[in-house]
């Protein structure tokens, strides 16, 4: 299958410190989900701002849709098709959910294809048309969210970053999060998503990598990863809690 982002062989780092990605490699095919899990430090969100163009590789190739576009800036990797969706809020609390989607399509020129990524983002986020005229600021937290990946989603990219997405998110809002990442992948944009909340993470993407001091230690399907023991006790904070026992009377 082809991939619609390759990372191959990166090394990438800040200033003169020691590079934080070392041989860094990952393929996200068309239609897919992946998920890069692992402990603090170990690299994940380097790999998004070198996915994204915020940081150029010292080495290495990016590939988008099977073009070179290594050393591209941001402008340049958004209009080649990759779309960054940033860790923690960045909605304009002060302008309307629309204002806000919209912002997203500030390239577009041809009124027909606004009007027609307008009505998918609104039909694939039920929240987003809901609230269409509200301010942005008056949503909550998940719903915030959900306009951010629904502005992300303007450009029609080939694939999406995700950095952290639950981060701050109550339970139920992080699973209607994870639901829309999976949402978003059925209808035909990749996601590449990195996520502290590894077990849920590695439930929703089709294949998981597990990084460690800079470079991909296990990757495979993301059923296998979390039903690896071992991989549990090391990466994903050990085995799921059995449910309590009631007492005998």
């Amino acid at each position: 299958m082809a991939s619609e982002i390759e990372l191959v062989d990166v090394q990438a780092g800040y200033g003169r410190a020691a590079p934080v990605l070392r041989g860094f490699s990952v393929a996200v095919p068309a239609g897919s989900v992946v998920c890069l899990v692992g402990p603090n430090g170990a690299g994940k969100s380097t790999v998004l701002k070198v996915a994204s163009g915020l940081l150029k590789p010292r080495s290495g190739r990016i590939l988008v849709g099977g073009e070179d576009v290594t050393g591209l800036g941001p402008q340049k990797m958004l209009a080649a098709g990759v779309a960054l969706v940033l860790q923690g809020h960045s909605v304009f609390r002060e302008m309307t959910v629309a204002e806000n989607v919209l912002l997203g399509a500030y390239t577009l020129k041809d009124k027909s294809k606004l009007a027609a990524r307008t009505a998918f983002v609104k039909e694939l986020f039920p929240v987003v048309a809901e609230r269409w005229n509200a301010l942005a600021g008056l949503l909550s937290g998940g719903q915030q969210k959900q306009v951010e990946f629904a502005r992300s989603l303007m450009v029609d990219p080939k694939v999406v970053l995700l950095d952290e997405p639950s981060m701050g998110l109550d339970p139920k809002a992080t699973s209607i999060i994870f639901d829309q990442v999976v949402r978003m992948r059925d209808a035909g944009t990749a996601v590449l998503l990195v996520e502290q909340n590894a077990r849920r993470a590695l439930e929703t993407a089709d294949t998981g990598c597990v990084l460690d001091l800079g470079r991909v230690h296990i990757s495979g399907p993301a059923a296998e990863l979390l039903a690896d023991p071992q991989l549990g006790e090391l990466y994903l904070g050990g085995r799921p809690a059995e449910p309590p026992v009631a007492p005998k009377h």
